[in-house]
């Protein structure tokens, strides 16, 4: 029987965003398995391995992880290994060197790379060689931005590039969500004629929800609710911000929450002002639901928005610039159906049956050495 394995870092990256192409692949008869640093049942997985990755680089443990992984590679003699975020590529790459020369073909998905337009040097100086080193061991590196597709064409060394839409988003779900939005705002304690911005993400630095929060209190308006969906490190930072610039009663932490798709027809504006994205999933699900969305202008969402058709885009850190574009939305509600048209159109493109049948190409293609070059 033909086998291939998944590696991630962790459990959660393999169930959130890769499910549908383990079932592609048991549907195909491979046997499949799965390696990360976790023992959370996986649908459609075969056999689970728990290898010890762990996101520093710096940690010694990985180097336990890489010989843990090696093991199981040159036991298993997988036909095809598929490799995701950045420590678990790179120590799958390092064990699956021998497999690769006895037949296996060995992909992987930058999720967005560390390096990009106006990432810190230390960056571009401490990722940028490890990726070009590692592209050398790569039989296809899958790139899901422009920005990383370009720059992985000029620079990186696996045998084949290739550029998908993102992971793929089940669009329906969100354009057809359906929600008693008088309820929902009671329930979040919210006045109904109150305007709701909302923004998804955790509650770490690189989703820069500070600026956010200080471009709600630089609007000065008492009818904007601003609520956000995640948790993380800076809970208590940013609630304490909150106190100091006296919006903590418009603004509302929810933690993790299972009814995004209700959030998003309950809100009106989506806010986005992350520091680095690869291709944002939480826009994408936005853009769905049919809202205006204010982002940062960074990779992965200049793919995604349109500027003036489908929202605003500005510089990560610029909070009066944030302030004039929830303003200008806010101003303009009569453009909100069109902009909402726009964006349900533009995001059918990342939709999760487009993006199985380019992966299944690419696999096809690869697997069966017709390379399109």
């Amino acid at each position: 029987m033909k086998k291939v394995l998944f590696t991630a870092t962790v459990d959660w990256h393999i169930t959130l965003f890769h499910l549908p192409y383990l079932e592609w692949f048991k549907n195909q008869g491979y046997e499949v398995h799965v390696a990360t640093n976790g023992i959370k049942e996986i649908p459609f997985c075969d056999i689970k391995h728990t290898v010890l990755f762990e996101r520093s680089p710096f940690n010694a443990k990985n180097i336990k992880a890489y010989f843990e992984l090696k093991d199981i590679i040159n036991k298993e003699a997988f036909d095809v290994i598929h490799c995701h975020t950045p420590m678990g590529s790179v120590i799958t790459r390092l064990a699956a060197i021998h497999a690769r020369t006895e037949g296996t073909k060995v992909f992987y998905t930058a999720h967005g790379f560390f390096f990009f337009k106006g990432a810190p040097l230390k960056n571009w100086l401490m990722f940028y060689p490890v990726e070009k080193i590692f592209s050398y061991f790569t039989d296809v590196l899958i790139t899901m931005n422009k920005e990383d597709f370009n720059l992985a064409k000029r620079k990186m060394k696996a045998k084949t590039i290739k550029y998908v839409n993102g992971v793929g988003l089940d669009t329906s779900k969100f354009k057809d969500a359906e929600v008693d939005k008088y309820k929902k705002r009671q329930e979040l304690g919210i006045p109904q004629a109150a305007n709701i911005i909302l923004s998804v993400g955790e509650l770490i630095p690189r989703k820069n929800h500070e600026t956010a929060i200080k471009a709600i209190a630089k609007l000065n308006n008492l009818n904007v609710y601003y609520i956000i969906c995640g948790m993380g490190e800076l809970d208590h930072y940013l609630k304490k911000l909150t106190n100091k610039l006296n919006i903590s009663k418009q603004v509302k932490f929810l933690g993790f929450r299972k009814d995004i798709a209700e959030l998003c027809k309950t809100a009106d504006i989506f806010l986005f002002p992350s520091l680095q994205e690869g291709l944002p999933v939480a826009l994408m699900e936005a853009m769905a639901s049919g809202l205006p969305c204010v982002a940062s202008k960074i990779r992965g969402q200049v793919d995604l928005i349109v500027p003036k058709k489908g929202g605003l885009l500005y510089t990560p850190t610029d909070v009066n610039g944030f302030a004039r574009g929830i303003n200008k939305m806010l101003q303009n509600k009569d453009k909100w159906p069109g902009m909402a048209r726009f964006n349900q159109n533009k995001v059918k493109q990342f939709d999760l049956k487009n993006v199985i049948k380019e992966m299944e190409e690419i696999y096809e293609e690869t697997m069966y050495s017709t390379f399109i070059e």
